[in-house]
């Protein structure tokens, strides 16, 4: 830590002589209104993320949204370390929804990593954000939420807040032990809760300094632990959200309950961009608890005393929308503009490495397109919000978001309130996976508009999974063409790969092989199909591409994948070692069964390397059975390694989840998929063997959340190629014709 970094300590006293250390960046006046906003009887804001009890237990404010990740175990823990917090008196809670709560350090870790902001953040000043970013714009940093996303909460929220706010505030109570004792700083020290002064044996609980620590200004230079002196982070802590999760006592935003409360369902618009025209309600506005039906722009709402009861009034209807020219596309036509771009003269150049290009007409030309379709997040708890909105013009939310403070000032965009008349309740997540991220708050502009349409009365509207999948914001479908000459010893020479999608260049599409000429473009098309983040987004579709694509180069140079890929990462010896790993920790190389296959990938996301070895059995018929992944994973460090190998196996399972069946279709304009025998997602039978092994490098801390995606489907594929011979272009696997190929492979 500099004194360069643009984080910068502030001391001074908060309600009821607290200490309160923030961002110096802040507006005026946020000390004072931090303890007010958030302090309950007998704490005391000791900084801006930790509050200290009389009764000496630690509350460490999450700026996050709880969606699984374990990041409410995580990051107490990183602060905790640094306080020398006894752990069995830290307990957690989310913050506020609050300006004073919003979270610059993610925006600076982005800054200081020298990183694009990713695709979630950009252009929200210019779209939905606008009315936040007049609001909560800070000099030299732009736009500071609440979002939990790009695999950010630990290594930047982690290390940029949680840790030095738990340094700053030991250092200040040391200094207030050492006042109080007249004796030197130096002669002071902290352990398990406690500042220390051995010479005499005296020391002071933590309660019992915060209101003298207030006197001092902490130091824009906290002194960090050594990892050697560390206690609590690096062990696999039993995360604190779990037994609520398990018991039910965890309150989602399916569980909120208010009296008097009403139950909303909604007929959208099938064709994306679609009007309502008109909506006959005589016969379904009589039906037995229906309250209210309400009319948008581009849908009906029912409201109702039942929830079943305002999905079934709802199912009665029968809208009339305008769809117009979309009311005709379909999946085929969104190829044929994926074929035609990539034809055309519309890619731009976004990387051109010695020759680029040209150096293709130095050898034999190996050429591969691939695909992949647009994908629903699918998250268990389908999207909800209830609303409240006030006859005295207040309006009141309670939802699952992953960003809180964002949330509440898109409700007061979409009500025309002021922040002030908008309070926001932040719920748990029963999934994410980027669904709830900003941009992708339309749950929460149907609840609000159908509140305003029934004041005074609480509505919980409920998106039914059918209208959940079927307006959703999809992983983008995505085309990209690879083409590479090889060398006399089967050594690619060039490397040319042209994509397009509905966004432009992407910088998760630069390869980390060493190939001396390179050269690749991309081409944005829209469609009318909404798009939005998706877990690991990015960095989902390209770790397919690049991975299948080296892996078709390693059998043209008739050389091992592994091996060829390790050739390439001689100047890279994070991602090589971490390739060598799981290699051999699946016995790469040891002979198979007929009818089996194994299949190698890395890739690294979000400053985590991670790589797969995936083996699979083909099963006579041509099903795939994935019989076990075994994976090698560098994040840096693990800060809670339980915690780091619970997110990879989700990602696997996530990933195989996409890559086995996953695929949204478009048919006259809306989605043809509507619930999960449509659109199946991985079952407990069906889950393979998962060996994963931790390599810790020290290098910065990576994310965890995201990472084990991308490598999961070419690691998948080029499984099924080793096992088949069939090799698999495009997404989802269930829709290729394994069946000769299978019977080929265990000589049937």
């Amino acid at each position: 830590m500099t004194s360069t970094r643009r984080m910068v300590l502030l001391g001074g006293l908060g309600a009821g002589g607290a200490l309160v250390i923030g961002y110096a960046l802040w507006p005026s006046g946020r000390i004072g209104r931090i303890d007010k906003l958030d302090s309950k009887p007998g704490e005391k804001f000791v900084n801006n993320w930790i509050k200290i009890a009389r009764d000496d237990s630690i509350t460490v404010v999450i700026p996050h949204c709880d969606m699984g990740t374990g990041i409410y175990t995580s990051l107490p823990q990183m602060a905790a370390e640094e306080l020398d917090a006894d752990w069995n008196k830290v307990h957690v809670e989310a913050a506020p929804a609050d300006v004073d709560f919003a979270n610059g350090a993610m925006i600076e870790g982005f800054a200081l990593n020298g990183q694009q902001v990713p695709t979630f953040l950009k252009g929200m000043a210019a779209t939905t954000f606008r009315f936040m970013a007049a609001n909560l714009t800070v000099p030299g940093v732009g736009y500071v939420p609440q979002i939990t996303g790009g695999s950010a909460a630990v290594r930047f929220t982690g290390v940029n807040a949680m840790r030095v706010a738990g340094a700053a505030a030991r250092e200040m109570l040391i200094k207030a032990a050492a006042t109080r004792w007249n004796v030197a700083i130096s002669e002071c020290s902290t352990q398990n809760h406690r500042v220390i002064h051995a010479a005499s044996g005296k020391s002071f609980g933590y309660g019992e300094l915060a209101s003298d620590a207030a006197a001092y200004s902490p130091s824009s230079n906290p002194a960090l632990k050594q990892k050697s002196r560390y206690t609590l982070v690096g062990k696999s802590i039993p995360r604190i959200d779990i037994p609520k999760k398990v018991d039910g006592t965890t309150n989602y935003g399916l569980d909120v309950k208010q009296p008097g409360m009403m139950y909303a369902a909604i007929r959208i618009s099938p064709v994306f961009g679609g009007r309502l025209k008109a909506v006959s309600v005589g016969e379904v506005s009589k039906m037995r608890g229906v309250q209210k039906i309400v009319q948008l722009d581009d849908a009906v709402v029912v409201v109702a005393d039942r929830f079943w009861r305002a999905r079934d009034a709802a199912a009665a209807l029968n809208p009339v929308f305008d769809n117009g020219a979309s009311g005709s596309i379909s999946s085929a036509d969104i190829t044929t503009t994926r074929v035609n771009a990539l034809k055309g003269d519309n890619l731009k150049s976004d990387l051109k490495i010695g020759n680029g290009a040209a150096a293709l007409s130095q050898g034999s030309l190996i050429e591969a397109t691939y695909h992949v379709p647009y994908l629903a997040h699918a998250a268990m708890e389908p999207v909800n919000a209830t609303a409240l909105y006030g006859r005295d013009g207040t309006l009141e939310v309670w939802a699952g978001t992953q960003d809180g403070l964002g949330a509440r000032g898109y409700c007061a965009k979409v009500a025309g309130l002021s922040m002030d008349q908008v309070k926001f309740h932040l719920q748990p997540l029963g999934g994410g996976f980027g669904r709830r991220l900003p941009g992708l708050f339309n749950f929460l502009e149907y609840a609000v508009r159908t509140a305003m349409a029934t004041p005074g009365t609480p509505v919980k509207l409920i998106f039914t999974r059918e209208q959940d999948m079927q307006h959703d914001f999809y992983r983008p479908n995505v085309m990209s063409r690879f083409r590479a000459t090889l060398d006399g010893k089967g050594m690619p020479v060039a490397w040319v790969n042209d994509y397009v999608g509905d966004e432009g260049a992407n910088p998760e599409a630069h390869i980390v092989y060493g190939i001396p000429n390179q050269a690749i473009g991309a081409a944005q098309v829209k469609t009318h199909v909404p798009t939005g983040p998706w877990r690991s987004v990015e960095a989902s579709w390209h770790g397919f591409f690049v991975e299948s694509f080296i892996d078709e180069l390693a059998h043209t140079a008739k050389a091992d994948p592994v091996a060829y890929r390790l050739s390439l990462l001689k100047n890279s010896p994070r991602h090589y070692t971490v390739l060598k790993t799981a290699a051999e920790k699946a016995g790469w190389g040891s002979p198979m069964p007929a009818g089996k296959g194994r299949g190698v990938a890395i890739f690294e996301a979000f400053q985590t390397i991670v790589a797969h070895v995936v083996e699979v059995t083909i099963a006579p018929g041509g099903t795939v059975k994935v019989d076990r992944v075994t994976t090698a994973v560098d994040c840096g460090s693990a800060v809670n390694p339980d915690g780091l190998l619970a997110q990879i196996e989700g990602g696997i399972i996530f990933g195989l989840s996409a890559a086995l069946n996953g695929t949204i279709t478009i048919d006259k304009g809306a989605v043809e998929q509507a619930n999960f025998p449509d659109y199946d997602v991985l079952r407990i039978a069906d889950c393979p063997q998962i060996d994963i092994t931790i390599v810790e490098s020290g290098a910065p801390l990576g994310g965890a959340g995201e990472p084990g995606v991308p490598p999961v489907a070419p690691a998948l594929t080029n499984a099924i190629f080793a096992a088949t011979g069939t090799r698999i272009r495009e997404l989802p696997v269930r829709l290729a014709k394994l069946d000769a190929a299978q019977k080929r492979a265990v000589g049937l």
